[in-house]
């Protein structure tokens, strides 16, 4: 009898989890956590950097990331830590407007890991003039929720 009621109490805990899942799912079929706020603030923030980047301004640009030395960026030239890094090195790489371009961003994915964490999958494209090369890949960034607010913390972009 008592085998019989821990089945019971997994199957309702199976069914349970299962329906929270279902009400928590996205139209693109990611499940994620509830906060819409959440995750409106993180796309927010995409947008934030978005317009920065296209106004010439890297230090806006730079906003969302975490302001910290453990902040990891991994890009074609391999891994480099650091906020005031990560920013030297857009700045090496894009020293002026027309080499910073038009930056567009499509978001693929956005998914919670937890309360204060969300795991993003996208695009990246930089339409340039001047003679120069039209730019484009895919990121991953993983978002933790750091004293009240969305920040990236790793970024990985090719």
């Amino acid at each position: 009898m008592v085998h019989h009621q821990r089945f019971s109490l997994g199957c309702f805990g199976a069914l349970l989890l299962s329906a929270w899942m279902t009400a928590c799912t996205t139209d693109s079929g990611v499940a994620e956590f509830p906060g819409g706020v959440d995750r409106a603030r993180i796309l927010e923030r995409m947008e934030a950097q978005e317009s920065a980047w296209n106004d010439g301004d890297p230090d806006g640009f730079m906003a969302a990331y975490w302001k910290s030395d453990s902040l990891l960026f991994v890009g074609s030239r391999g891994p480099s830590r650091g906020w005031a890094t990560t920013l030297s090195n857009y700045r090496a790489s894009y020293p002026d407007r027309t080499a910073m371009g038009t930056l567009t961003f499509g978001v693929e994915e956005l998914s919670f890991a937890g309360h204060d964490h969300a795991l993003m999958l996208g695009s990246w494209r930089l339409d340039r003039t001047g003679g120069l090369d039209t730019l484009s890949g895919w990121f991953s960034l993983v978002w933790q929720k750091r004293e009240g607010d969305w920040v990236i913390i790793r970024d990985h972009s090719s």
